[in-house]
């Protein structure tokens, strides 16, 4: 299981507070143990879950010994756009409030169903990360379909002849 992830922003407290916003009931605090500008979208939830967003540009990179890990910043990295990391995350509030969100931000935003298992809301933060905001009833499909047994049993069912 997951409890928090990391992903970089050009805007981290904004990105980090529509974050919160869409957890339903979330928080957000100053996350400076990584890079100073980091923020953290706590959900309140009964796991902790939470999002760490760096500034764009930050690197995690190892330190030798007894260190924990530092960000620095790239300012080639700080360029890029578009990017494989993306996450699901589920949220207390129906689908036209978390469109209404993507709306007031710009942020692309449609819905989708995967592979017809269980649909998101697919929302580009920033019109550059995706994430898939999955309503309860869409957590329910999510849940369904993606155990070990509903995927291996999918895959089996759709192999080529």
């Amino acid at each position: 299981m997951l409890f928090h992830l990391s992903i970089d922003a050009r805007e981290p407290r904004h990105v980090a507070s529509v974050i919160a916003e869409l957890f339903g009931n979330g928080t957000i605090t100053p996350f400076p143990p990584v890079s100073e500008g980091s923020w953290l979208a706590m959900a309140g939830d009964d796991r902790n879950t939470m999002v760490e967003v760096y500034p764009r540009g930050t690197v995690l990179e190892e330190v030798p010994g007894d260190a924990d890990a530092v960000g620095n910043f790239d300012e080639s990295a700080g360029r890029l756009r578009g990017f494989s990391t993306h996450f699901a995350m589920g949220t207390r509030l129906p689908q036209d409030e978390v469109m209404a969100i993507a709306a007031r931000e710009g942020w692309p935003a449609k819905y989708r169903s995967r592979a017809g298992l269980f649909g998101v809301i697919e929302m580009w933060i920033e019109g550059e990360r995706m994430i898939e905001v999955l309503t309860q009833d869409m957590q329910d499909e999510y849940l369904a379909s993606m155990s070990v047994a509903g995927w291996t049993g999918f895959l089996a069912a759709n192999a080529p002849a």
